[in-house]
């Protein structure tokens, strides 16, 4: 069979699984279109300051996976972009793709004139809302496309005019009306990942209600170079460095009200983000509230390392109650189901561990599939799951889990 006459690959979602995915795909010699809802390819991993098994920062491994990407033409990138339907069978699918528009064509250098130009801003996506940004923007350091995006709420407004008149290079394109794709393909990989679980359901932990209360995945950008302090662990209400961390494991996880399951890596996360505090403020006292400390396999010896250290209070409790104070503090309210012993807790910024929902219970799949309760996708579908939408991952086993899906839609490009 020639490339002329294999069938293409479409994979759903551009972060760790899916890139994975696409490469394996690719390198095999199968044309591949990869659709990508944000503007950028490489998903959460790069909105984290570090993650296992190495503890290096994310642009290690996504440089190497955007390398090959610029270098193998058998990949079509689509970013802005959303599968609104699929129809057929698989060795003969046809896929329809609404792309929104961007604003900016590939002329862009990314040079930032546009940004420089505009005063408007929007909540900064990428640090989860812990910042602005101009509403003309690059999405991060190594966003790939390494392109800038004029943010829909100014694009028919003088600042968007403005934004136009000041690129050298005309590369802003206010007219732009996105487009609306039609694929044929032969498999569908969906791998459209994960969502944090909203903290505001839980109302007893009071999350809107204090920005001193983050989550892991904000923790993460707080603790980033490149993030909105600039890798300085700061409490978001008035800049301070806390002095009291508290790490609240299961919030919203385990609860039938909530996410029934356990996300698996939740442990593991508030457990590396112990060392971030350890390393950049040595005198603060750190304290994980757990039900259960769940570290699979080799990563039960990163449990007994951050342990022995001494400087992080393990505490077996479910918390209660979060209550915000007049100076910024936080009481926690709880049980040590060690001692039976009732407590009061106060501490100046407090960690939610919130889980992994699969972006499957958020928004299905437009194709006839099955999903288990919590609505990851099930095994043994025309439409190939992958990552996070099958199951609670963690990075080594969603680029593991995307090799396995190549594999498996060139079975059914075969077929």
């Amino acid at each position: 069979m020639t490339d002329e006459t294999k069938k293409a690959i479409l994979v759903v979602g551009g972060g760790m699984s899916g890139l994975s995915a696409a490469l394996e795909a690719a390198e095999a010699g199968y044309q591949v279109v990869l659709v990508e809802k944000n503007a950028y390819v490489g998903g959460r991993v790069a909105q984290l300051h570090q993650y296992f098994p190495k503890l290096c920062p994310p642009y290690c491994g996504l440089e190497i996976n955007f390398r090959r990407v610029k270098s193998n033409p058998r990949i079509t990138i689509h970013t802005l972009a959303e599968v609104t339907s699929i129809e057929g069978a698989p060795g003969d699918f046809t896929v329809k793709v609404k792309v929104s528009p961007r604003y900016v064509n590939d002329k862009c250098t990314a040079c930032g004139k546009c940004a420089d130009a505009v005063s408007a801003t929007i909540p900064n996506p990428f640090n989860y809302g812990l910042d602005q940004i101009k509403a003309a923007y690059l999405p991060h350091d190594l966003a790939m496309p390494l392109r800038y995006v004029i943010d829909p709420s100014i694009a028919g407004t003088d600042e968007g005019q403005k934004a136009a008149a000041a690129c050298p290079y005309g590369a802003v394109d206010l007219g732009d009306a996105g487009q609306e794709l039609s694929l044929n393909v032969g498999a569908v990989i969906w791998a459209a990942g994960w969502t944090p679980y909203d903290p505001s359901k839980i109302e007893y932990y009071n999350f809107d209600k204090s920005p001193n209360i983050v989550t892991n995945v904000q923790f993460e950008r707080l603790a980033a170079v490149n993030g909105p302090t600039s890798g300085a662990i700061q409490r978001p209400g008035d800049g301070a460095a806390p002095k009291k961390v508290a790490f609240i494991q299961c919030a919203g996880s385990r609860d039938e009200n909530h996410l029934p399951f356990c996300s698996s890596i939740c442990c593991l996360a508030s457990l590396k983000q112990s060392t971030y505090v350890m390393e950049k403020l040595p005198e603060a006292e750190i304290t994980i509230y757990f039900i259960d400390i769940r570290a699979m396999d080799r990563n039960e010896d990163f449990y007994t390392k951050v342990k022995a250290s001494n400087k992080v209070q393990f505490v077996k409790s479910k918390i209660a109650m979060i209550t915000p104070q007049a100076n910024g503090n936080l009481i926690l309210e709880g049980e040590n189901t060690a001692t039976g012993e009732r407590f009061k807790a106060e501490h100046d910024l407090v960690v939610l561990a919130t889980g992994m929902q699969p972006n499957t219970a958020l928004s299905q799949v437009p194709f006839d599939v099955t999903y288990d309760p919590y609505g990851f996708l099930t095994s043994g579908q025309a439409v190939i799951g992958v990552g996070t939408v099958r199951r609670p991952s963690e990075v080594v086993t969603c680029v593991q889990d995307g090799t396995s899906a190549a594999l498996k839609a060139i079975q059914a490009v075969g077929r």
